[in-house]
């Protein structure tokens, strides 16, 4: 996925799943989980927002420097959706053993960032 058009209007909707999740953490959940559970919602949306603006600013740095961010977008979609998600799907459901699946998504942000530097620097020269 290379559009930058494409890539701003999911992340625009990533942005708004985050506010949600964010107003859902505080309002529905806040007397349901335990303090440490809303805590990990909170690093969930926090995480999942941070991302979502991050995909905006790699396709703009896509279209100005016309740089390829096919893989780096492909990875910071998938952080989102297994750090954030398995962290969502935790708070809800209590299976403790998604925790173990977190960090993938963890390896799938900083591998994203990762190979944006790379192409930026791949394709200067």
């Amino acid at each position: 996925m290379s559009n930058p058009k494409i890539i701003i209007a999911i992340a625009a909707v990533l942005l708004a799943l985050a506010v949600a999740a964010g107003a859902f953490g505080a309002h529905a959940l806040k007397n349901i989980l335990s303090a440490e559970r809303l805590e990990t919602w909170q690093t969930a949306v926090q995480y999942h927002a941070w991302h979502a603006l991050g995909l905006i600013l790699i396709a703009l740095i896509g279209a100005q420097f016309e740089i390829t961010i096919t893989w780096p977008v492909s990875l910071i979609l998938a952080g989102i959706v297994i750090f954030s998600g398995s962290l969502y799907v935790l708070c809800l459901s209590g299976i403790s053993w998604l925790g173990a699946i977190t960090p993938i998504g963890g390896v799938a942000f900083i591998s994203g960032w990762i190979l944006l530097a790379v192409q930026c620097i791949r394709e200067s020269f």
